[in-house]
């Protein structure tokens, strides 16, 4: 395998000179250059991306740092962001932070130490906007914002809470509980708003019920079935798809019939919720959409061209399923 002191010698030049031909750095006439670029075809050379990376301090790689990439809602985001860096030959570094602070900062270190391009975050809150500008690198938040200077790409949170608990009471359930997710995470709390604020404009402000289920299905499961213990509950609106699972088997597991007794509908719109019996209704977020967007906005700040927008909300949709399915008023 040939190396730059090989190529130097059959263009009869300077390794230094070969280095500034492969990095465009420094001046190297026509006719040398011809030489050198002649050269590393006769030998097949191929540059080391590594020494290229630590000399020009960029390594076409950018790190993606998701909270936990367990949940059906990720893999769809990443492969969205993925699918578009491979079009503009960056490779993605995972990480998976699993909500832990020490752990994200470490995943931090490791990306500045790999010279990544920039990095994604759709784990943010454990991390304060004056950590952020110390990487030194362009910055995009999904799914959950950080700070109005920091481009992000999120869903109508607020919005679709708003919906899938009106849906709720328009298909007779008047006893409604919502099932919240982790209360440091921004979309967990503007759902939780939403919830709250459809309930008072329908007349049930007294009415309000919160499960707390961490954005996981079993907690969510085991929230539920003790809450079914103590209240009456007609309708459940979880905060994600995974909690409207464990909502599901929950209810099921108490001898209580879905729709017939609790109504539920979820939110996210992962392909899981179609393959429960019966099918979930859920507040349907454009996920790949939000994820390309997201890879897009952050090569134009990586390439250095202007961004036409700093920040997208994009809309969601109310898919009804079984779950759902209409019901007397009672």
């Amino acid at each position: 395998m040939a190396t730059i002191r090989d190529v130097a010698k059959r263009a009869g030049v300077s390794v230094a000179t070969v280095s500034r031909v492969l990095n465009q750095n420094g001046y190297v006439n026509e006719e040398t250059e011809k030489r050198v670029r002649q050269a590393m075809k006769e030998l097949n050379y191929k540059p080391s991306e590594v020494a290229r990376a630590l000399f020009k301090k960029t390594s076409k790689t950018v790190g993606l740092i998701v909270p936990d990439i367990t949940n059906p809602f990720f893999p769809e985001l990443v492969r969205a962001v993925e699918d578009v860096m491979n079009i503009y030959d960056y490779t993605v570094i995972l990480c998976n932070s699993d909500e832990k602070v020490e752990k994200e900062r470490e995943y931090i270190e490791v990306l500045k130490q790999k010279y990544v391009d920039g990095v994604i975050l759709t784990t943010n809150q454990l991390i304060t906007p004056d950590e952020v500008d110390e990487w030194d690198v362009p910055i995009v938040v999904l799914d959950r914002p950080l700070h109005e200077r920091y481009p992000s790409v999120v869903a109508d949170n607020y919005g679709g809470a708003r919906l899938a608990t009106r849906h709720l009471y328009e298909v007779g359930c008047r006893r409604i509980a919502h099932i919240q997710g982790p209360p440091h995470v921004v979309n967990a709390m503007e759902r939780f708003r939403g919830y709250q604020d459809e309930m008072r404009e329908l007349g049930l402000g007294e009415r309000q019920l919160v499960i707390q289920g961490n954005y996981q299905l079993k907690q969510a499961k085991e929230a539920v079935m003790a809450a079914l213990i103590h209240h009456e509950i007609d309708g459940i609106f979880a905060g994600n798809d995974a909690m409207a699972v464990g909502a599901l088997k929950a209810v099921q597991q108490c001898g209580l019939r879905v729709p017939d007794d609790i109504a539920i509908i979820g939110y996210d719109g992962i392909p899981l919720t179609e393959m429960t019996t019966p099918e979930l209704s859920t507040v349907s977020q454009p996920i790949y959409e939000m994820g390309a967007i997201a890879a897009r906005i952050l090569i134009k700040q990586i390439e250095g061209k202007p961004l036409e927008k700093i920040h997208y909300q994009l809309p969601v949709q109310l898919m009804v399923r079984e779950s759902t399915s209409r019901r007397e008023q009672t």
